[in-house]
C-alpha cells in the first residue's frame, strides 16, 4: 500500500464523525476477514493432494468404513 494513500486515510479519519469511522472500521475487519478466508482455502487446496495421499489408501477405508 503506498504511503500516500494511508497518508490520505489518515487525513480522512481525522475529519470524519464517530458514526463514519464505526462504518469504516467494520468495513475493513470485514475485508480483512474475507482475506484471511480466502487464505485459508487456498491453503486448504494446495494441501489436499498430499494429504489425499495419507487418506486414499485401503487402511484408511478399512480403518473409517464402520462411520
Amino acid at each position: 500500500m503506498s504511503i500516500n494513500i494511508k497518508e490520505q486515510l489518515l487525513k480522512e479519519i481525522e475529519k470524519a464523525s464517530d458514526s463514519t469511522l464505526k462504518e469504516v472500521l467494520d468495513f475493513l475487519l470485514f475485508i480483512q476477514f474475507r482475506e484471511l478466508q480466502q487464505e485459508q482455502l487456498e491453503i486448504s487446496l494446495l494441501s489436499e493432494p498430499i494429504l489425499a495421499e495419507d487418506w486414499l489408501t485401503p487402511e484408511e477405508d478399512e480403518a473409517w468404513q464402520h462411520l
